[in-house]
């Protein structure tokens, strides 16, 4: 009897690319910041730090609230570096409308992506429970049949094939347990921690 592998694989594959990939995220989000304080820096017009937006929302995306508001700060200070390094001079509504998106995005951004994460996580665990029942009951068919089996054996009065059928059925079920509760089954780690999923699920 076939016992499927952990869904969590095939969550994973549907999740977008700056999640499954964070290491190229993190390159994209510093390497595109470099290239927009430059732009700046070349160009000297306030109007290219509006291109801030785009790291600060692929950092809060694939990372969080907190390295999304880091981001958004970041940002924040490179455009100020690059507005006094050219001298340009802002207003205070200047200063604010270009400030005040950027430490928002990375701020509510990133604590929408940690929502969606956690639903994610808890799809997973969902997942996994259901798996697993289905998989504990296929469990119990198969010893209930190699029990069986060995009992009409024992009635028949076949001791030795009746003691073999046991043997086997233990084995088959020891088995089939260890495929289901060992490492790489279909107990994912979020079912092996449930008390991440207790905290996801009782909210912040």
């Amino acid at each position: 009897m076939a016992i499927s592998g952990a869904p969590s694989s095939d969550v994973r594959r549907r999740e977008p690319w700056f999640t499954q990939h964070p290491a190229r995220a993190l390159a994209v989000c510093v390497l595109s910041s470099a290239g927009i304080f430059a732009l700046h820096l070349f160009v000297a017009n306030d109007d290219a730090a509006v291109l801030y937006v785009l790291p600060v929302a692929l950092a809060a995306l694939a990372f969080g609230l907190r390295p999304g508001t880091l981001a958004g700060g970041m940002a924040s200070a490179l455009m100020a570096v690059g507005v006094f390094v050219g001298g340009q001079h802002l207003t205070a509504l200047s200063w604010c409308s270009h400030l005040a998106p950027l430490l928002l995005l990375g701020s509510l951004a990133g604590a929408s992506a940690d929502r969606v994460r956690d639903a994610r996580h808890a799809e997973r665990y969902a997942m996994s429970v259901a798996m697993l029942q289905r998989d504990a009951a296929e469990v119990n068919d198969s010893v209930v049949q190699g029990l069986a089996a060995t009992r009409w054996l024992l009635e028949s009065g076949r001791v030795e094939p009746a003691l073999e059928a046991l043997d086997e059925t233990a084995a088959n079920a020891q088995g089939l347990v260890s495929r289901i509760l060992g490492r790489g089954g279909v107990l994912g780690d979020d079912v092996r921690r449930p008390q991440q999923v207790m905290h996801i699920s009782s909210g912040d």
